[in-house]
């Protein structure tokens, strides 16, 4: 089968319109990526105010994980950089404690032609349990700090991280080996896969 273009494959995936049925508001699928992309990072689903925006991250949670990589907005948001793929394109809307999962349909229709022709990437995130769960499969946990106390086991390509939100402020205080362990390895890591050769 051809290969379409990721610039088609992109504007195909903008387009999208699968969960209308199901979303409470109208589609905004929002993702970022390029060929040349050296770091992906794979999220849950954009929340209410990157709906609002268009742009990926663009929220508090995005605020705290760009502190993490210690990457300003300018390389942040250079998708021939860094590529923004969320599990679910589209915002879910919210639930009893918080947004919604992000919808299954988006990486099932989508992700195994979209990742397939990032072949530049040098280092993958899996940011909380959704990218985990699709990113390392039987290897992933019990639960997420399962998980992420067995980072180094996923190394040098692979970096489980939680979720940056301010609603996860009670498990960074109660895991402050996160901030000291993983930190600095992820900046050194993030920064040597901006530097390398595609």
């Amino acid at each position: 089968m051809k290969r379409i273009p990721l610039n088609v494959l992109l504007h195909e995936i903008r387009a999208c319109t699968i969960c209308a049925p199901v979303l409470p508001h109208a589609p905004r699928p929002i993702v970022a990526a390029s060929e040349s992309a050296r770091v992906l990072i794979i999220g849950q689903a954009p929340g209410a105010r990157v709906h609002a925006s268009g742009v990926p991250w663009s929220d508090a949670s995005g605020a705290r994980l760009r502190t993490w990589l210690d990457l300003d907005d300018a390389t942040f948001y250079d998708d021939t950089k860094v590529a923004l793929v969320p599990m679910g394109f589209c915002f879910p809307g919210r639930g009893a404690s918080g947004d919604l999962p992000p919808r299954p349909e988006c990486a099932a229709h989508w992700h195994q032609d979209l990742l397939a022709q990032m072949r530049s990437v040098q280092l993958t995130l899996l940011i909380g349990q959704y990218a985990q769960r699709f990113g390392l499969g039987e290897a992933c946990g019990a639960t997420l700090t399962d998980t992420l106390l067995r980072w180094r086991d996923f190394s040098p390509k692979i970096i489980p991280l939680p979720h940056p939100s301010p609603r996860n402020i009670a498990w960074f205080k109660r895991n402050p080996w996160f901030e000291v362990d993983v930190l600095p390895t992820l900046r050194e890591r993030v920064a040597q896969a901006l530097s390398a050769s595609a």
